[in-house]
Order: structure tokens, then C-alpha cells, then sequence
């Protein structure tokens, strides 16, 4: 009995691994239990321990990372798969998550609409199926890899195990032991190598309990679909054939599967290899091509054994190698004697240069490449390449269909001819200047009760950089948005303080006399029945300032004359209304000024009062507490600027912080860097000084005159135009990159007080009033950068000067966008989003949801204030510097839709001076002309025209260039503008409305938005 039992049993183990039915009827029904389902909500259970390079690269392993870091910016799970409780002990016992994985997988963005914008899909050559593959192709890798794989005498075949292959494997291993150099080939099937480099750690077979969890996970995976598995086999060869990994290439990066390992290593055409090598039966076939294309597919079938070395440092390996491959095949009858004689003359022929990068047109991507740049940065991953081959589906918030007219549009906008029929020529337009040089970028966002969706982002500049937000420009009188909201953020700050005030107690408020803002409140509560904020506000507005451009402003450390744009404006007494309209620079200036000294004597601690009076009797007691307190709070001002950066970062913000001059530049350098040698003086001083050339001599001069103790710390403050603990500091965290805030307190502790001391040392007095306050506008500009960057600011400092206020301190298209969708939104932030849904791993058990959570923003300034503001950015188009914008858009019931914004010009230059203040030399750094703006109560957006280097010098154009581009690409907008519905929550104590256009109201004419633009002219840029 124990014989017969014995018989039996090898009987049914001969016929289990010839015919796998056992096998077939268990797995298949095991099968039958492993599956998924989506449902709403986080899958706090979604935890699958795989971290091979396929699971690595397409985001499955790194998942709970890349939702970690969504989550904390902005979104949340929707929806997430659930595994069943088979499949989840499967994994538990140490199998590969069983299901039909993804040869190809990569990002794909769509559009609002579910349009595409972009798609990145790797391996990007690959065969459809298993006919598409040549014969000869599959014959060859079947006889070197899985010879029994495709046997048709066994339907329910498991083909994780070739037993005769595995014997044999095992039997050379046994020999190993006893004769080292024994070789031994691999007994891996195809299937499970598929397993190994996909999912086994750095895809690779480390030990014996990892060859048994691939070839266990490639048995499961084989009856997924039930027990006949010739499908599932011949779904192994072409998976094999897309996905086989072939290291990486220059230019390239991974290269995975034959399709790119053909093109990355060797040049050839995936699709014209398959069709040569597939009609190598037919007669009349070109032996020579034939045997070319097949030896380098032969090459990668061999070099995927060590792909690293034999594809880059061992090549004359490889082509040994696959000539004795050629040799073994032609004797086994695979391929003819023919073709591997021809083959065998044939040397393998590598790409020697990097993989050409595709052309690409850098305009028509722009949105998409914002869209990845975006994504990235939220997901945290540190390049571009690790997103494209992410298994991730994102919607985007853009309209497809207009951002591709609208970048159309602006290309276009550069052919003189289609630029004159747009109206672009002209007085303060392009006059005769070539429209072929000028950099158009577009932005249009969306308030919705999401957030602030981009809708548009369009330029025609054919380079990765984005102008909106990649640049830092001279804007021009757009600055004065940020000053008019700086100023009323003051008036409803006085506001809050005065106005429930008794009159009684009005009257007992002492105000500076230098305080000409918080004198002006008390004054207009005092006098006024209506003590409403709204009220307060446009009183206000209706201040006067005088634009006279005669007057001398001492600002940034020195004397300073302002011209306004229109001489006629400079006998004129204007509102802050009317030069809003106009644009009119010394009214800004005069308010600047106002601004400061508000600050100055506003500041928290401020030492303005004691420090501008010499006889106070507290002056010397306060100094002590004075230079460690003040000092302290600077110190920790600037320590949160520069904490966590490197020192090439630090100095770059901190040279980036102030107006470059020879002197400045010179005396900052020596002093972070005293060790500098001169020579390295002179390097740095050209790099920052670009268009100058500084005589050797005078940089020789300079870097003496400078030396290290020549000059005390607040000397070089000084002479810089920066606060002197802020240079310190600068010096110290460069030679001290680690230190931690307790050691910078305690390192400056002399230097705190030195800084202030010498105000007291002085015995010229007008030298001291001239230190004090140059200090003190210092401090002052550094209270007011405080709120421009709470409101959008970009960058790390202002210029502490009164030009400030009509654009010296640079700007970025974009962050003015953010700053008119605060004031569209009655005062408050809301998210800009430009993604709104994104759909990882669809169609596995990894599949993931997530969307945007609903965020009410963040309340910047109060609804009345904002209300203003829209209401004189509308009087800017309807009778200001915009105003061939006015009544622009049309509706069919005759109402027109308001648009408001403000406009600027920069014309940036350098400008060398001589001793008596004359004009030496002027050349054109940039011209650029901006129009930041909202339409509607929905939509807000900007318009920047750009003309980079020395070719600004022939442009004259204002930001009436700007408003004209808007303005002809306003009925294309308009379908977009139509469908919008007003918010749900969008109250303000002064609406917008939809104005009746003048035509119905006995006016002029007003221009529909489906006509073509007339030509305007505008009074001011």
C-alpha cells in the first residue's frame, strides 16, 4: 500500500507540474475573493508593504507620503480603495498585491473641462499585444528565457515555474559548491523576473524567501482572469517586452522595456524595427537591415541581465556576448544560419550623444508646465521627472480651450500686421518699434466658493521662464495699489481707535505734529455726523496733496527731486481719488511721506519722539533700555528673514534687498567679506554691476576705502542704506550658517547698543538729524514691508525710500494679482487654486481621490475698505489712465459688466551720475508696462507687455499698450465671463454692479465685445 501510495503520489506531483490543474482550480478560485472597491473617505487601513522600482516610481509605495503632504496644503481624501479581507491576508503572508498592473502609467492634466493639456506616459514605446509583436522577437526571447512559456498541450499552465529550467538551475548550483567557477543561469521565468524588478527590493532576488514571495505573487497573478492561462502568458511576453529595465540613459533617464531601450541606447525607431524585423519572412527582405535592427534587440534581451555595465561600460562584453547568442540560436534553429552570419558582421552601434530633447513650444505648455511646477512643490518631490511617471490623473482648474486662444493670440500679437489690426499702434503704443520683440503674459483667475481658480495662464514668450511669477520687474505706478491700500489700512486703524470715542476724550488725544494722518482722523470725527467706516474711508479718498514736483524729499539716504508723467498735473492741488485716476507721482510721493511718519511714530517702542528731541531729559536713560530693546527687535526681525538659508542664499536676498550703487555695493561686500582678496572684489563687483565696467583703479580705490575697521558698523548701515544690525547679521550668519537664534542674541549684544550710540556722540546736529532720520525711515519702511507682504508681497525687503510708493521696490504680475483678488473678495484671501482634483492609481488597489478643502480664506481688511478701493479702481478705467477699457464689455440686456484695475510703466535703467549730480550715462536695463485688473464681480487677472535688455531702449509704450492687448482680448473672454454666477456669500457695503451702458442712458456709443477694438488714447501710462 505504502508503494502504491508513493506511485500515486509521484504521479500526481509529475502531472501537477506538467499540467498545473490542481494548481489552476485552487488559485483560480482564490481569485475569485481578491478585489477592491472605491468608497468616500481616507482608508486609514490602505497600507501596502511593496517598495520594489515599479511601486516606487509610480507613487504606489510613497503614497501615504505624497497625501501627508497634500493634506497639509489645502486638500483632503474623497474617495480611497478598500481591499478585501483575501487579499489583505495575502499581503499580510508576504505576497506582491495581486491584481493586473499597468505597463504604462504617467501623469496626465486636463483642463477644467476634462480636456488634455498634458500627458507624460512611460515607457512611451511599447507593443499594444501580443500580435504586435514580431515572431522573431518572440521565438528569440522565449528560447533564451522561458522556453516552455507558450506551450500549447497545457492551457491551465502556471508560468511562474519551468521545472526543467529550475532543475537545472538547482543542479548547477549544487555543482557551484564543489567547482566555484561552475556558471549557473538563472531559473527565473519570465514571470517571475517580472515580479523581482518590479516589486523585490532595488529589484533584485537578495535571498531564497525572496525567490519564493515572487514565484508564489507570479502564481496568484497568472489566474487572476481563471484557470486557462495562455492569455495570461502571452500578456507575461508583452509585459516583459514594454517593461524589462535597461538603466539609464544621458538625456534620458530610465529606460524600461525594448521600445525605449531601442531609442535611449541605439538611436532606432521602435516602429520601424518592428516592421522590418516582422517581414523578415517575406521574401525580397534586406538581409543586412534585417540582421542590424535584430542584433540590437538581441543585445537588450542579453544586456538585462547586468544593464548598467554592459550598456555603458562593458559594451564590448555585450556584442561578445550576443554573437554567441547568434551562434546558439542559428543551431537551434530559431533563426536562420543567414541571418546570424549577417548578424555576426554587424557591430552594435551605441548613441554616443545624449537623447535629443524634444522640441518643444515653451508658450503653448506654459499652463501645463505651471501645473507641474505646482504639483510638485505639494507633493514635495524635488523634480519634475519623479511627476511625470507618477500613476496620477490631476484636473487642473484652466480652461483649455481659451488658454489656447489667448497664448494664440499673443503669439500672433508679435506679426506687425496682425499687431495693427489690433490697434496696437499709436501714441504711447508701439509707435514704429518692431511688436516681434515685446513679451506678452496674460493672467485670469476665477472667485469661486472653492477659491481663486486660475482660469488663464498664457504668454508668447517661447522660454520655460514665466513672467508672472519667475521675474522681478519694475511695475511702475502699479505700486500705487499697494500704497492706496497701506494708506487706508491706516485710516480703518485710526478707525478703530478714535471712532467710539466721546469728543471729550477726542479732544484730549495729543497727536504728533508730524503725525498728519492721525491728526486728519481726530479732526474728521471730531467734525463729521457720519462716523461710519465707509464714511471715514472716502473721506479720506477725497484728501488733497499738493504735485508740486519743485519741493526736495530727503528719502533713502539722500536729496531727491520727483517728476510727475504730465507736466500740466505739477501746478495742480488733486484728491488721492483723482491721482489714483491720473496716476499723478508727487501726490504719492506726499502720501508716502504721510505713511512713514505715521510709522515712525506708530512703531511699537518707537524712539522717534526721544531721539529727534537733543534736550529730552530721559534721553540717556532711555538709550540703555533703547539699544537692547529696539536692537533685540530688528535682531529678530531679520534672523526670521535669514533663518534656515545657506550662506550663497542669505547674501543673495540680502544683496537683492537694496538699489545697487558702486559705493553700496562696495562697502556691503567688505564688509560681510573681510577676508576678500581684491580680486574676488572685482569679480563680485562686475557680476552686480551688469552694463557697468569699473576702471580697475576706481574698484582698487574702493575696496581700500572700504577695508575692514575703517568705517563703525553704523557707518556702514549708513553708507549701505540698510540697517546696520541687519549687515551684521548678514557677516555673522555667513561665517556662522548653524547658529541658532540664542547665539545670535548673545554674538550682538556690543553691537546693539554701538548702533544706536553714536546718535549721541555726535556734535553736529544737522548731521544727527540727518542720521536719526534716515534710521528711523528705515525702520519705518521695514513696518510697511510688514504689510505688503502680508498682503502678497513677493520679496524679502523694500527699498526704504519714497519712491517706493510709484514703484522702485519692484513688483511681480502675479502677486498683484493675488492683492486685486483680496480686494475683489471684499477683503479676504481665499486659496488660488490651480488644481483641483487628483486621481492616483486608478483601477488598483491603491486608487486614491483627492480634492481641494473648502477653505472661507482668511480676512485681510474689512469689506468697506475693499469696496472703496473697487470703486476707485473703476473710476481709473471709466475716467483714468485705463480708460479705453471703459464700457468694453456689453451685455445682450445692454448693461455693461464694470472693469477696474490700475495701470503702470517701468522703465528701468542704469543711470551713472557725476559729482555736481549731471547725467553721465543712461542706458535700458527693461521696459515693461503692466495692467492689474478685475471684471465684474468674478474675475481678476493681469496684463504685462515686457521688453528685456539694451532692445527696451527703442520702446516709448505706456501701460496703454497693456489695456489695449486686454482690451482685444476681451471678446474672447466674454464667453467665459457670461456663464459665471455671482457668489452666494458676495455682499459688500458698496457692490458692483451691472452698469447701464451710455448708449442707453443717451451717451456716447458704447463698443460690443464682439467688435473689434477702436483705438484710444489713454492719458497716462
Amino acid at each position: 500500500m505504502l508503494l502504491i501510495a508513493l506511485a500515486l503520489t509521484a504521479f500526481f506531483i509529475y502531472r501537477e507540474t506538467e499540467t498545473s490543474a490542481y494548481q489552476a482550480r485552487r488559485l483560480a478560485k482564490l481569485a475569485n475573493d481578491l478585489r477592491w472597491e472605491v468608497k468616500s473617505g481616507p482608508n486609514g487601513g490602505l497600507h501596502l508593504p511593496q517598495a520594489g522600482p515599479y511601486d516606487m516610481r509610480l507613487g504606489y509605495s510613497r503614497l501615504p507620503e505624497l497625501l501627508k503632504n497634500l493634506t497639509e496644503r489645502g486638500f483632503h481624501v474623497h474617495a480611497q480603495a478598500r481591499i478585501s479581507p483575501r487579499m489583505k491576508k495575502l499581503v499580510e503572508q508576504g505576497l506582491f498585491v495581486p491584481y493586473r498592473e499597468k505597463s504604462q502609467a504617467g501623469l496626465e492634466i486636463v483642463d477644467g473641462n476634462g480636456q488634455p493639456l498634458y500627458r507624460a506616459v512611460f515607457p512611451t514605446r511599447v507593443y499594444e499585444n501580443f500580435e504586435s509583436v514580431p515572431p522573431l522577437v518572440t521565438d528569440s526571447l522565449l528560447f533564451i528565457e522561458n522556453r516552455e512559456l507558450l506551450d500549447p498541450a497545457q492551457p491551465k499552465k502556471n508560468p511562474a515555474i519551468e521545472w526543467t529550467r529550475l532543475g537545472k538551475a538547482m543542479l548547477d548550483k549544487t555543482i557551484q559548491f564543489v567547482r566555484p567557477e561552475h556558471d549557473v543561469p538563472g531559473g527565473s521565468t519570465l514571470a517571475t523576473q517580472i515580479e523581482k524588478y518590479r516589486h523585490s527590493p532595488h529589484g533584485m532576488t537578495l535571498s531564497p524567501n525572496d525567490k519564493v514571495q515572487q514565484i508564489a505573487s507570479a502564481s496568484v497573478r497568472a489566474y487572476l482572469d481563471g484557470e486557462e492561462t495562455m492569455p495570461a502568458r502571452k500578456r507575461i511576453v508583452v509585459d516583459y517586452l514594454n517593461t524589462v529595465p535597461l538603466s539609464a540613459a544621458s538625456g534620458f533617464g530610465e529606460a524600461n522595456g525594448l521600445g525605449d531601450g531601442l531609442w535611449a541606447w541605439y538611436g532606432l525607431d521602435f516602429e520601424r524595427t518592428n516592421r522590418i524585423l516582422k517581414a523578415w519572412s517575406a521574401s525580397g527582405t534586406d538581409l543586412a537591415e534585417t540582421a542590424r535592427y535584430y542584433k540590437h534587440v538581441l543585445s537588450l534581451m542579453i544586456a538585462q541581465r547586468r544593464p548598467s555595465g554592459y550598456l555603458t561600460s562593458d559594451r564590448k562584453a555585450l556584442n561578445e556576448l550576443t554573437n554567441s547568442h547568434l551562434r546558439v540560436l542559428a543551431q537551434a534553429g530559431v533563426i536562420s544560419p543567414s541571418l546570424s552570419e549577417a548578424a555576426l558582421n554587424v557591430p552594435l552601434r551605441f548613441r554616443y550623444a545624449a537623447v535629443p530633447e524634444e522640441t518643444r513650444n515653451f508658450s503653448a505648455s506654459k499652463a501645463a508646465n505651471a501645473v507641474r511646477v505646482r504639483l510638485a512643490s505639494q507633493m514635495g518631490l524635488q523634480r519634475l521627472y519623479e511627476l511625470d511617471r507618477l500613476d496620477l490623473s490631476v484636473q487642473s482648474t484652466l480652461d483649455g480651450e481659451l488658454q489656447k486662444k489667448t497664448t494664440d493670440i499673443l503669439r500672433q500679437l508679435k506679426n506687425p500686421e496682425y499687431a495693427r489690426a489690433a490697434g496696437l499702434y499709436g501714441n504711447r503704443l508701439l509707435g514704429e518699434a518692431d511688436p516681434g520683440k515685446i513679451i506678452y503674459s496674460f493672467t485670469l483667475s476665477e472667485l469661486t466658493p472653492q477659491g481663486a481658480k486660475f482660469r488663464i495662464q498664457a504668454d508668447n514668450f517661447d522660454q520655460p521662464l514665466d513672467i508672472n511669477k519667475g521675474t522681478k520687474l519694475d511695475l511702475g505706478s502699479t505700486a500705487k495699489l499697494r500704497t492706496l491700500v497701506t494708506y487706508l489700512e491706516i485710516i480703518e486703524a485710526l478707525h478703530r481707535k478714535y471712532a467710539a470715542l466721546e469728543p471729550e476724550a477726542l479732544h484730549k488725544e495729543v497727536s504728533d505734529p508730524n503725525d498728519v494722518l492721525s491728526r486728519w482722523a481726530i479732526e474728521y470725527l471730531l467734525q463729521s455726523t457720519d462716523k461710519s467706516l465707509a464714511a471715514m474711508l472716502g473721506a479720506a479718498l477725497e484728501r488733497q496733496y499738493s504735485a508740486n514736483p519743485y519741493e526736495q524729499f530727503f528719502t533713502g539716504g539722500g536729496a531727491h527731486y520727483f517728476q510727475n508723467f504730465k507736466h500740466e498735473d505739477d501746478s495742480r492741488i488733486l484728491s488721492v481719488r483723482e491721482a489714483t485716476l491720473n496716476s499723478v507721482n508727487l501726490v504719492y510721493i506726499r502720501l508716502m511721506r504721510d505713511i512713514v511718519r505715521y510709522h515712525m511714530l506708530h512703531i511699537k517702542g518707537s524712539s522717534a519722539k526721544i531721539l529727534m528731541d537733543a534736550d529730552h531729559p530721559d534721553r540717556e536713560t532711555y538709550l540703555r533700555r533703547f539699544a537692547d530693546k529696539e536692537g533685540t527687535e530688528f535682531i529678530n526681525r531679520f534672523y526670521l528673514k535669514y533663518k534656515n538659508k545657506t550662506a550663497s542664499e542669505i547674501n543673495e536676498i540680502f544683496f537683492s534687498s537694496f538699489r545697487h550703487t558702486p559705493r553700496r555695493l562696495a562697502a556691503a561686500y567688505r564688509y560681510i567679506h573681510p577676508e576678500a582678496t581684491p580680486a574676488q572684489f572685482n569679480k563680485f563687483m562686475t557680476s552686480r554691476l551688469p552694463g557697468q565696467r569699473p576702471d580697475e583703479r576706481v574698484l582698487h580705490d574702493q575696496y581700500q576705502r572700504y577695508a575692514p575697521g575703517k568705517y563703525s558698523l553704523a557707518d556702514q548701515g549708513y553708507i549701505v542704506a540698510v540697517h546696520p544690525l541687519e549687515l551684521w547679521l548678514v557677516h555673522y550668519l555667513s561665517n556662522h550658517p548653524n547658529a541658532k537664534h540664542k547665539d545670535v542674541i548673545k554674538a550682538s549684544a556690543e553691537e546693539r547698543v554701538a548702533v544706536y550710540r553714536w546718535l549721541f556722540k555726535t556734535i553736529h546736529k544737522n548731521a544727527q538729524d540727518i542720521r536719526i532720520r534716515s534710521l528711523l525711515e528705515l525702520e519705518a519702511f521695514l513696518e510697511i514691508y510688514r504689510g505688503w507682504k502680508r498682503l502678497g508681497y513677493p520679496f524679502d525687503a523694500l527699498v526704504p525710500s519714497l519712491a517706493t510708493a510709484i514703484g522702485s521696490s519692484a513688483d511681480r504680475p502675479a502677486a498683484l494679482a493675488e492683492l486685486m483678488g483680496i480686494i475683489l473678495n471684499n477683503g479676504a484671501r481665499v486659496p488660488a487654486m490651480l488644481i483641483e482634483r487628483l486621481h492616483f492609481a486608478a483601477g488598483t488597489p491603491f486608487e486614491t481621490i483627492m480634492e481641494r478643502t473648502p477653505d472661507q480664506g482668511e480676512k485681510m481688511f474689512s469689506p468697506d475698505l475693499a469696496a472703496v478701493v473697487r470703486d476707485v479702481l473703476t473710476g481709473v478705467v471709466e475716467k483714468g489712465t485705463a480708460s479705453r477699457l471703459a464700457h468694453s464689455i456689453v451685455k445682450e440686456d445692454g448693461t455693461w459688466i464694470p472693469i477696474g484695475g490700475k495701470t503702470g510703466t517701468g522703465d528701468h535703467r542704469y543711470v551713472t551720475f557725476s559729482s555736481a549730480g549731471v547725467i553721465k550715462e543712461s542706458h535700458a536695463v527693461n521696459r515693461s508696462a503692466t495692467f492689474v485688473f478685475f471684471i465684474g464681480d468674478r474675475f481678476f487677472g493681469t496684463l504685462t507687455a515686457f521688453v528685456p535688455g539694451a532692445d527696451a531702449a527703442n520702446y516709448q509704450f505706456t501701460s496703454a499698450l497693456s489695456t489695449q492687448v486686454l482690451k482685444y482680448l476681451l471678446p474672447t473672454l466674454k464667453p467665459l465671463i457670461d456663464k459665471a454666477q455671482p457668489l452666494p456669500e458676495q455682499t459688500s457695503s458698496k457692490p458692483i454692479v451691472k452698469h447701464r451702458s451710455p448708449k442707453e442712458e443717451g451717451g456716447d456709443e458704447a463698443v460690443n465685445s464682439s467688435q473689434q477694438p477702436a483705438l484710444v488714447d489713454d492719458q497716462l501710462p
